[in-house]
């Protein structure tokens, strides 16, 4: 069965601002008020916000996308607190249905970041999507750290010359970052390597478990500064030599199955 509805007023401008940009978590952070000093904005205290951003969680986004059992998970959250914090999160971010056209306007405003080739530029649709994970695969010495690095650089262009205007997370699992790429990248461009250098927020990777607490940290990262782009190279390397034969399958696919999610949610935010 389907059922049709109508709507006579568009959404209103508050639930858009939703989509604006990221809310640091202390948004949820009790506060008092000129009407009365007891009352609190969202009413979490700022030892729970604390508890929150220390297990990652470091955007009222990030907390309104949390499954409840995660939060209850954390030390000195009890399930009770959970319920409070998600619905609290929830009143600030809107979850609910939208109308395809505010859907469109949010895609259009979406912005490319270049890969330094027009053809590919051009198949990928204008270049690397933002808010999206893009998947780069091939055999071995086939350029996909060369585009990583590319990329490192292109994201810190203003956005009238296909980059994002912001910094560039890089975390590297197998020992193939090096800086000289960037370097050469940017005098192409026409930018001042050094500057270009420091804009880039570099960690190496040395276990899946280790990959995983990397995120956190890039999390907290991005709450702090504007970052246009998060880059993993490989995403599925240390799985590899972590998890043998069928075995852990299993546990392999379940914990990388968490990795890719945490990143879904860092680029929904």
């Amino acid at each position: 069965m389907s059922v049709a509805t109508q709507q006579s007023q568009q959404f209103d401008d508050e639930e858009l601002m939703g989509f604006a940009g990221p809310m640091l978590v202390n948004k949820l952070q009790a506060s008092p008020t000129r009407e009365n000093h007891i009352r609190h904005e969202a009413g979490i205290t700022p030892q729970d916000c604390k508890k929150l951003a220390d297990a990652g969680l470091h955007t009222v986004e990030s907390v309104a996308f949390t499954p409840k059992k995660v939060l209850a998970g954390i030390k000195g959250i009890s399930d009770q607190k959970a319920d409070k914090i998600i619905a609290e999160a929830q009143k600030i971010v809107p979850m609910g249905f939208k109308s395809a056209s505010v859907i469109h306007a949010m895609r259009s405003e979406l912005v490319h970041i270049t890969t330094g080739s027009t053809q590919l530029d051009t198949l990928l649709g204008g270049g690397i999507e933002t808010g999206s994970i893009t998947e780069l695969f091939g055999e071995f010495r086939t350029g996909k750290s060369q585009i990583c690095h590319t990329l490192a650089v292109t994201c810190q262009l203003p956005t009238s010359m296909g980059g994002g205007e912001g910094k560039c997370l890089y975390i590297d699992t197998e020992g193939t970052f090096r800086p000289v790429r960037l370097l050469a990248v940017a005098e192409r461009f026409g930018l001042d390597g050094e500057e270009v250098l420091n804009n880039v927020a570099y960690a190496r990777a040395y276990n899946a478990d280790h990959q995983n607490q990397l995120l956190v940290q890039a999390s907290a990262l991005m709450s702090e500064s504007r970052f246009s782009l998060l880059i993993v190279d490989s995403c599925t390397a240390l799985y590899r030599t972590d998890f043998n034969g069928r075995g852990e399958l299993s546990a392999r696919q379940g914990h990388l199955g968490k990795f890719l999610r945490t990143l879904l949610r860092l680029a929904d935010e």
